[in-house]
């Protein structure tokens, strides 16, 4: 809606929507404050409690405390605005401009967009979400989810400066392929049946009133009303993922992973993914693990394939999806990804041994 329609909208209606677009600017204010302190916030409840704060329990409460308020922020955000943009376009042009041919190309940009987004996996997934409810392909949005925590500008820096920039290179190759090809095929699989059944309602719903007839306070109202059912509906997962991602980051011990990625055997790529799964942290918090291992004999291809499990099929990841995708999608997107990353860790182990 322009200004000048606007101003000639009939008094009441002119201010309803200027009270709903104030509304909206002191929301996104009130949400930038928010986030902005939200490592303050994390440190100083922490330091309220009768805990050592370089202990395990200490580093596991930090990790909750500051990551829960975190990706609820971020849920929020993101499911209001793709609420919102949903409402310029029919579920039948959404379609038909995403379908067909335009998939692959729709794989490499949700890729390309992974990288230029630095989230951990479960700060991946609100984004993940919104582009589902959307109707963005299923494939599509899975490129998104593997390269977002998988490959970004703190990982490729870091790596670049441990090892080189060709491995940081190939690692970005190699990371790209997995989000793309992985993506790709689970589209082609077309598993969208295997969404749970909310999430399948809110892409085939339609907007009632015609496209061009909706107003922006129809938009806005659009956004908190995606807002109020999809993060009703995920809050209690997201919570519990944290949960159980604040203990792993706690109290797993390094020295475990040390013996078992140290072994120079075949078995050592796929036990390191095996042991990467059920953890969790960002690109940034497993460099130094990947640092030490690497310092410690690790070899390098097993080394990476651990960071990539760890970072992009994450337990607490997996717990938060499956209020959205039932549990053979996620074992569909579990086996594609980690085929991927356990190809990558052979070839970096043969060319880098």
């Amino acid at each position: 809606m322009s200004i000048g329609s606007l101003l000639r909208q009939p008094g009441g209606e002119r201010e309803a929507t200027w009270r709903w677009l104030a509304a909206a600017v002191a929301g996104l204010v009130l949400w930038a404050l928010l986030y902005a302190q939200l490592i303050p916030f994390s440190e100083w409840i922490v330091s309220l409690l009768p805990v050592d704060r370089k202990s395990h329990l200490g580093e596991a409460l930090a990790f909750f405390v500051y990551d829960t308020p975190k990706v609820l922020l971020l849920l929020t955000l993101v499911v209001f605005a793709m609420g919102v943009v949903r409402s310029f376009f029919s579920p039948e042009k959404t379609r038909a401009i995403l379908a067909g041919r335009a998939e692959g190309v729709g794989n490499v940009a949700a890729a390309g967009l992974g990288i230029l987004t630095p989230f951990c996996s479960c700060s991946a997934v609100p984004l993940f979400i919104g582009f589902v409810s959307a109707g963005v392909p299923l494939g599509v949005t899975f490129s998104f989810l593997i390269a977002a925590p998988m490959i970004n500008e703190v990982a490729l820096g870091l790596l670049f400066a441990l090892v080189g920039w060709e491995v940081a290179l190939t690692y970005l190759a190699f990371g790209l392929s997995v989000a793309i090809v992985g993506g790709f095929v689970i589209g082609k699989l077309q598993l969208e049946g295997w969404l749970e059944p909310w999430v399948r309602e809110i892409r085939a719903s339609a907007i009632e009133l015609p496209v061009e007839q909706i107003t922006i306070v129809d938009r806005l109202k659009a956004g908190v009303e995606a807002v109020t059912d999809i993060v009703g509906r995920v809050w209690m997962w997201l919570i519990a993922g944290i949960a159980a991602g604040a203990l792993i980051h706690g109290y797993v011990p390094a020295e475990l992973m040390v013996r078992i990625m140290g072994a120079d055997a075949w078995w050592s790529v796929p036990a390191a993914v095996a042991l990467g799964i059920p953890m969790y942290t960002n690109a940034a918090g497993i460099i130094p693990v990947v640092e030490a291992l690497l310092g410690k004999g690790a070899a390098l291809g097993t080394t990476l394939a651990f960071m990539m499990s760890v970072i992009a099929l994450s337990l607490p990841e997996m717990i938060i999806l499956r209020k959205v995708l039932s549990l053979k999608l996620i074992a569909v997107f579990v086996a594609v990804v980690g085929s991927g990353i356990l190809a990558v860790g052979f070839l970096f182990n043969a060319l880098f041994h």
